[in-house]
């Protein structure tokens, strides 16, 4: 599996504070099955990562975990109200992943920022596409997950967090999840994890609550990889109506 969410790197955001805690991170993503992590610390007002920052950080995790079987990369989750304020050059060094036209952009927690359709038409204008992080998250999306189809019809692809869909983070978080996963309007799986601790990381407990291994393939593995590497997105494998997903 490709986790292309987490926050890893030590001493930059609200991840861990050291060097230690990166690496128990990453032994247990490697326990879960993970063969490639991406580092991407928050950049926002509370925490103003530099793309410098992380790439200073990130290979000091790299060096550390050179015997560890897992593929460090690179990346930031970006806050909708910094992209603006971004060089085309600091962006692209956040490049999702190491692919410098890819972004995770966060989604709020509260509220439904009216101008998010623009702010992801502009990025795409700059040559530049948007991962929509852990929107199942947001109250309003949760209340009504249609918002997301005017985003996605314009290619921005959305990212459920693994503990939103198997429950561990609540009710409301596994409805919303699996109700963008019955839309189609949910493309890949990530842990958004912050410490070594069960309920944040473990995208295999998300994959066996999704039920479908065709459709787990795809969220964990097809299109994160094609998002790494740059390449065409693959086609979304079909269901059955009749197979009951949800376990």
């Amino acid at each position: 599996m490709i986790d292309l969410h987490s926050h890893v790197l030590p001493g930059i955001d609200d991840g861990p504070a050291t060097i230690e805690g990166s690496l128990e991170m990453l032994r247990d993503a490697v326990e879960d099955g993970v063969t490639a992590i991406a580092c991407t610390p928050h950049v926002r007002d509370d925490y103003p990562t530099s793309a410098a920052a992380m790439e200073e950080v990130l290979a000091a995790v790299r060096a550390a975990a050179a015997d560890l079987a897992i593929e460090v990369l690179p990346g930031g989750e970006i806050a909708l109200d910094r992209v603006a304020l971004l060089a085309d050059d600091e962006l692209r060094r956040f490049g999702l992943g190491g692919n410098p036209a890819a972004l995770l952009v966060e989604t709020p927690y509260v509220g439904w920022p009216l101008d998010i359709g623009a702010i992801t038409f502009a990025l795409a204008a700059r040559g530049l596409s948007v991962v929509l992080a852990h929107p199942e998250r947001n109250a309003e999306v949760q209340q009504r997950p249609e918002l997301l189809e005017p985003l996605v019809e314009r290619g921005v692809l959305v990212q459920l967090t693994a503990a939103s869909v198997d429950g561990r983070l609540g009710r409301r978080p596994r409805d919303a999840a699996r109700a963008l996963l019955e839309r189609g309007t949910a493309h890949l799986l990530a842990s958004d994890a912050h410490a070594a601790d069960v309920r944040e990381g473990r995208l295999g407990a998300a994959v066996s609550a999704v039920g479908d291994t065709r459709l787990a393939r795809w969220l964990t593995e097809d299109v994160p990889g094609a998002l790494v590497e740059g390449s065409a997105l693959p086609e979304r494998p079909r269901s059955s109506r009749r197979r009951r997903w949800w376990r």
